[in-house]
């Protein structure tokens, strides 16, 4: 059996885990917005490419995405990157929030991975049918994302 001590050096440091990791996701998704609106001021995404106007919505996001990772232009390719590790991290975050078994971390990180999965999915969309609504959509995922992350920091110290 686990002594008091050592239990509560465990704790603080799956505490410590989660506000540092917390923190990152936060730092990645202001990067994220900042290379967002490069894309949107400076990049001009072809209208037809792989994964356009695709006649099923979820291959296409996935042939859309592999493209802009293979062939698509720098910033667009950063700005991809940058959201696929904000979904592995938010995965993470969410795993090591069940484990801490803290309600406030979990939902915070809930609602961050949805608003982060929200964002994303409305990119690709943007990325494959090119409707300003979806860039909408993706700019509210990302507010979505942080303000949770920002509220479980605040509430968990």
């Amino acid at each position: 059996m686990q002594s008091t001590a050592t239990h509560e050096v465990t704790k603080k440091t799956t505490f410590r885990t989660l506000r540092i990791l917390t923190l990152i996701i936060l730092l990645l998704l202001a990067a994220q917005f900042l290379v967002g609106m490069l894309v949107n001021l400076f990049v001009v995404v072809p209208a037809h490419h792989p994964g356009s106007n695709p006649p099923e919505y979820f291959s296409g996001v996935v042939t859309g995405v592999l493209w802009v990772l293979g062939d698509g232009t720098l910033w667009l390719r950063i700005h991809a990157i940058i959201g696929l590790a904000l979904f592995l991290s938010a995965l993470i975050l969410l795993g090591l929030a069940i484990a801490s078994r803290r309600r406030a971390w979990i939902i915070s990180s809930i609602v961050g991975l949805l608003g982060i999965v929200a964002a994303g999915f409305n990119g690709a969309s943007f990325l494959n049918y090119g409707e300003n609504f979806s860039s909408l959509l993706m700019s509210i995922g990302f507010l979505v994302a942080v303000i949770p992350y920002i509220i479980g920091v605040y509430v968990t110290r």
